[in-house]
């Protein structure tokens, strides 16, 4: 074994690995695993417990469970965190470094978080304080953002309130959907915290207070969220709909079915002729929607009970000529 050296807090074989308790669920925290991985001793791995899933609703393990069982890395995962003392005492005993959380999915207790030498380091999906919650990325794309980012923060009691230490920022395609930027923010995510940490153990991780007053929230997605408002702008239909993929995924109503939208369009031409929620066309290329202001073109669709298909389809099976009202 190679003779230690001490950096700092840090003592190990190398001057910028630390003892990292890693804490994430889902798949977004994957790539961020495998990068400290690479870099840091893992100590302890935490996720949320194995959870029914699919038609046989089996129990299956979170995608970080998987993952950290493959690389032979030890793993906990505690049913309620916030009064599981057994646990508590375990993190303990492991001493970490640094402890990282990812779309871990629980509220961490204050004792846990003082466990660590450098506390707990969160990678947030947004440019804080804006977006604060559980759904920042489909919300930045509601609102038709063109920037976001992974934010760095120090984990505090409050809801992602804590001092922002790193930050890294990208561009928002106009047409990139929650799927596309979720996995492309995950690897910036494993990125962040890979830059985080190396400037940790250099002694240079600035400590910025975020300001509240322009703090912004984005809760939890509910199914009503995916629900189109034609009386928005066609660029706000569009944006909702890029936002709630995969799920709720946007909605409309004709006849009293729900009806999917799996792929749309906004139209260029910003002047629509109809009243919000008209047909303004039917064609083999979809169903032309006037909204608020311009149109969209519903490119596929999936009836309730029914599998996906284009929207000229459905529109010829339902009968939806131009001047129907979608509801």
């Amino acid at each position: 074994m190679p003779p230690t050296r001490s950096v700092g807090d840090v003592t190990h074989g190398h001057p910028s690995e630390f003892r990292v308790a890693f804490f994430g669920s889902p798949d977004f925290a994957v790539p961020a695993l495998e990068r400290l991985h690479q870099r840091h001793r893992l100590v302890l791995v935490v996720t949320q417990p194995d959870a029914p899933a699919g038609r046989g609703m089996r129990l299956r393990p979170p995608a970080v469970a998987k993952r950290a069982e493959e690389l032979g890395l030890p793993l906990a995962q505690p049913t309620r965190i916030r009064s599981d003392q057994a646990f508590a005492a375990r993190l303990a005993e492991l001493r970490p470094d640094v402890a990282v959380t990812v779309a871990y999915g629980q509220i961490l207790p204050g004792s846990l978080l003082k466990v660590p030498t450098h506390g707990f380091l969160n990678a947030h999906a947004s440019l804080l304080p804006e977006l604060r919650g559980a759904a920042p990325i489909a919300w930045s794309l509601i609102r038709g953002d063109e920037e976001t980012g992974i934010s760095v923060m120090e984990t505090e009691a409050g809801l992602d309130s804590g001092p922002v230490r790193h930050v890294v920022r990208t561009s928002v395609a106009p047409d990139e959907t929650a799927t596309e930027l979720t996995e492309r923010l995950s690897r910036l995510a494993a990125d962040a915290l890979s830059q985080a940490l190396e400037a940790l153990a250099e002694g240079r991780l600035v400590r910025t207070l975020q300001d509240d007053s322009k703090a912004t929230l984005a809760p939890r997605l509910r199914k009503e969220d995916g629900q189109v408002r034609w009386s928005d702008t066609a660029r706000q239909v569009y944006d909702r709909w890029r936002g709630v993929l995969p799920w709720p995924g946007s909605r409309f109503q004709h006849d009293g079915r729900w009806i999917r939208i799996d792929r749309l369009e906004r139209l260029g031409d910003p002047a629509s002729r109809g009243a919000a929620g008209e047909v303004l066309a039917t064609d083999p290329a979809g169903v032309v929607v006037a909204c608020g202001a311009g149109a969209v073109r519903l490119l596929e669709v999936t009836p309730a009970g029914k599998r996906s298909m284009p929207a000229a389809d459905w529109a010829r099976g339902a009968r939806v000529g131009e001047g129907d009202r979608l509801a």
